[in-house]
Parts: structure tokens; C-alpha cells; sequence
């Protein structure tokens, strides 16, 4: 599939709707919440934390700072999340260095390219990564990853506890 054939992308990938839904059913204890203009999921079991732990985000829009997608697309959205830094390393190599505001992070990826895995264009420096219209071959394939995004998220979670 080329990035430029979206019909095609479109047809083959899952709905956002979709994805927010097998996302839900499948981690526990995350919280689907608007916000930022954008589904965001939080890692926060019994809402112990005021927000909980950012761990996955849904968007089909660009913002003032993050047009490197071109999500203002009809029907493209991104999936994106949070891996910790060997994973991110193992996928992608060292995490690229942190963009300026308004710009994306350096590398040789194609961020407008539907079903294909590529670091976030803003947040690769953090370790997240994003992938535009998956289709459902492709969301299987990256489960293990998303899971690894959980079980962060759920570290990151138990050590905020402790010191709150």
C-alpha cells in the first residue's frame, strides 16, 4: 500500500472508533478521556490519581504544533503511544533529539504513510511512537508493543502513588 492510495488505506484500516474500543476492552483500568482535542487514554485504577498515567492517544486532527501527520485528512487518525526506551531503541535506534516547537523530530521517516509504524512525529523524543489508519493485521502485530506502553504506564503509575 502507497501513502498516496488512501481509498485503499482507508477501506483496509480500522475505524478510530474501533481501535478506542478493542484499546478499553482490552487494558484495565484505563480511562478513556477527551482531551487535548484528542482521545487519550490514562492508566489510573480506581481514579486513585486525578488524570493517572498518560499511556495511549487517539487523533484525527492536526493542531497548531503537530501538522507532520496531516491528519485534517477525511477519515485518517493516528494511534499513538509510549514505549520504554529499549523497545523504542530495538524499533527505531537511539531517540532522535527533541524537536523545535512547530517542528518534527529528524529521521527518515515518512509521517503522512498510512499502516506503517514510525516514531511520533512531535513525541519520538519521549519514546512514543504512531501509526496512522492501522489496519487490523497491523494492530495485532503491534499489540505486544501497546502492552509493553501498558505495563509502563502501569510503573509509572505505582511510583507516582508511592510519593504522593
Amino acid at each position: 500500500m502507497t501513502p498516496h492510495n488512501l481509498s485503499q488505506g482507508i477501506a483496509a484500516g480500522l475505524t478510530m472508533d474501533g481501535v478506542a474500543v478493542r484499546i478499553a476492552a482490552t487494558f484495565a483500568d484505563v480511562v478513556p478521556t477527551k482531551s487535548w482535542g484528542e482521545t487519550s487514554f490514562f492508566y489510573n485504577p480506581g481514579r486513585a490519581l486525578p488524570r493517572g498515567v498518560y499511556f495511549c492517544t487517539l487523533k484525527d486532527h492536526d493542531g497548531e504544533n503537530d501538522r507532520a501527520s496531516h491528519l485534517n485528512r477525511s477519515g485518517v487518525y493516528r494511534l499513538s503511544f509510549g514505549l520504554p526506551n529499549a523497545a523504542f531503541d530495538q524499533l527505531f535506534g537511539p531517540r532522535p533529539a527533541r524537536p523545535k516547537k512547530g517542528g518534527v523530530v529528524d529521521g527518515p521517516w515518512d509521517f503522512t504513510a498510512l499502516d506503517v509504524l514510525t516514531p511520533h512525529p512531535i513525541y519520538g523524543w519521549m519514546g512514543w511512537i504512531a501509526v496512522l489508519n492501522p489496519t487490523g493485521a497491523t494492530l495485532g502485530q503491534i499489540m505486544p508493543l501497546i502492552w509493553q506502553a501498558y505495563e509502563k504506564a502501569q510503573e509509572s503509575f505505582a511510583k507516582r502513588c508511592k510519593s504522593a
